[in-house]
């Protein structure tokens, strides 16, 4: 079809992202935002549970409504444009996000006795409740399935379908007897537009199942029962949770219903692809292959790369799992991230310093934090203010600046918090390479680091790798849409592989960020210092010797001002 179009729907942590590209090129005809309404910036939160963060998937419907909207309005003017030529619809969410499911894939939360019971909603991947039973879940996976839990990085986290729903089992037990299923938001929304009503015949996605359900892709299966009864009898004694097939990406979930293609002014019987986690269709947005990284930066930070599958499955302790297919087909997928970084930026700005502006309070302090040299400001911080999700997996850890003096300024400390995010990161990369896996360049997405050259530059010095970003700002939806192209075929204009897609639709900026040789030695020392905060604080047992940190950093403070 001449002037074919995809649409894309990444469904992030505060809304749900809309593009329309063309699949010739991936250029955007138009896109569209839905921001969530209930709770805080669409998270319902309690005080008197820090750890809780649940959502009302009421939200993710009437938000998917609002951004397809925009976005069709916003194409409307876009040369060859007509909604009658999207071919394909593809879909993302964050993860583990699932929510409890009646047998016909309502959600439990829509029915009245359970419409304020937040145990009932969706249960967002920074929900933390379930850190004991992610412990539990460990320590049995060692004993009973080692070769299971190795391939998840050797830690079941909190942030984990099988933890929720082992909590949710604990917490309320009402709740989970009445749950015939649960599923992953990037499973459940396809169901939706495809008009799967019936648990048992929802698909589900091999991203989600193989990173983080100890699904084994190889045998299409879970652990087996006694590893379950292991933990409670009565996880399998009810089931509701399990599934025997996952599929990956480039397959095909189903056709848009008559019903939504209404709702959403759409074509009816436009393909939909299978569900992905946002950060995987980040990396396919981001053209990933083989030697690159791809920074997938919002909330939190995805760290994703891919192997060719006839290689040995590499062993890397401490990230989020190595799953044959779950990037790119036929290509082992490598997840790991980090649990705060846009997070951490906006809690310094919005929720410390109470910025009226906040858009205008990250430029200016990005621009003060500019002006500041590497180690001048005595500052090192660790960036756990919500927790260590690599390498550590670690929900139970908490943030750190250390150096601070009656004289810091606020900027100091943003800086700072910037650098500790890009140690983070070299932690992640640093792993990589002792296992094995080598890049050549980091390839980053989303809107932070398109707007913040500051950031971009302390990440290079950092890590010691050259920096690219990704032209489009909505990376994670460009790959959702890419998928849906590969969902329609290169019969009705799209393409019959995501790496063909991608070749054809993914572009890189062209501006790099390459390391700076004398930021870089001063940060080399600094690493030194974060390395060993990093396992002071987070690792048992650890022997290492604190009390030089608070010298060091004065001692380099005090050169670099002396010039």
């Amino acid at each position: 079809m001449e002037d074919a179009f995809s649409l894309g729907l990444d469904f992030g942590t505060n809304s749900v992202r809309c593009v329309i590209v063309r699949t010739a090129d991936g250029a955007e005809a138009g896109q569209g935002i839905g921001q969530y309404k209930q709770g805080e910036q669409g998270i319902l939160l309690d005080l008197r549970d820090p750890d809780l963060a649940r959502q009302h998937p009421s939200d993710y419907l009437e938000s998917l409504i609002d951004s397809v909207h925009q976005a069709l309005e916003n194409s409307w003017d876009y040369p060859g444009f007509s909604p009658e030529k999207i071919i394909g619809i593809g879909i993302d969410a964050t993860g583990s996000t699932p929510l409890p499911l009646d047998r016909h894939t309502v959600p439990l939360a829509f029915q009245d006795r359970f419409k304020e019971n937040f145990n009932a909603m969706t249960w967002l991947w920074k929900d933390h409740t379930s850190h004991n039973e992610a412990l539990e879940i460990t320590r049995r996976a060692w004993e009973l399935i080692p070769n299971r839990i190795r391939d998840n990085g050797g830690v079941y986290s909190p942030e984990w379908f099988l933890a929720k729903v082992f909590h949710c089992l604990h917490k309320d037990p009402e709740v989970f007897q009445a749950a015939a299923g649960w599923a992953e938001i990037s499973d459940w929304i396809p169901g939706v537009l495809t008009g799967i009503n019936r648990i048992e015949n929802l698909k589900r996605n091999l991203c989600a199942a193989g990173h983080k359900a100890l699904f084994d892709p190889a045998q299409n299966c879970f652990p087996p029962q006694d590893f379950f009864d292991s933990l409670d009898e009565r996880l399998l004694a009810h089931g509701s949770f399990l599934y025997s097939e996952a599929h990956p990406v480039d397959r095909l979930a189903g056709y848009l219903t008559e019903e939504w293609a209404q709702k959403l002014k759409l074509p009816a019987g436009v393909p939909v692809a299978m569900g992905a986690l946002d950060g995987h269709t980040g990396a396919i947005g981001a053209g990933v292959s083989p030697g690159g990284v791809g920074n997938i930066f919002g909330t939190s930070s995805v760290l994703m790369t891919v192997l060719p599958g006839d290689q040995a499955k590499p062993e890397i302790p401490g990230i989020c799992g190595v799953v044959y297919s779950s990037i790119l087909p036929g290509f082992w997928g490598i997840e790991a991230g980090q649990a705060a970084t846009g997070d951490l930026f906006r809690w310094w700005v919005d929720d410390v310093l109470n910025s009226p502006d906040s858009s205008q309070a990250h430029f200016e302090l990005s621009k003060q934090s500019e002006r500041l040299r590497p180690g001048e400001s005595g500052l090192l911080a660790l960036d756990w203010n919500h927790g260590n999700r690599c390498l550590l997996v670690d929900p139970r850890l908490s943030g750190l600046i250390l150096g601070q003096s009656l004289k810091t300024t606020a900027a100091e400390i943003y800086r700072a918090l910037v650098e500790a995010t890009a140690f983070g990161a070299r932690m992640i990369l640093d792993r990589f390479r002792e296992h094995g896996v080598h890049c050549n360049q980091v390839i980053n997405a989303g809107g932070i680091p398109s707007k913040n050259p500051f950031l971009m530059q302390v990440y290079a010095d950092i890590t010691g790798c050259s920096q690219r970003l990704v032209k489009s700002t909505q990376t994670s939806a460009l790959g959702a849409a890419i998928c849906g192209a590969v969902a329609a075929g290169s019969h009705r204009g799209g393409y019959d592989t995501i790496p063909q897609a991608q070749q054809a639709m993914c572009s890189q900026s062209e501006i790099s960020y390459v390391p700076c040789k004398q930021n870089s030695e001063i940060y080399d020392r600094l690493f030194l210092h974060y390395r060993n905060l990093h396992d002071a604080f987070g690792v048992a047992g650890s022997k290492v010797d604190l009390f030089p940190v608070m010298k060091d950093l004065l001692e380099i403070r005090d050169s670099i001002r002396k010039g």
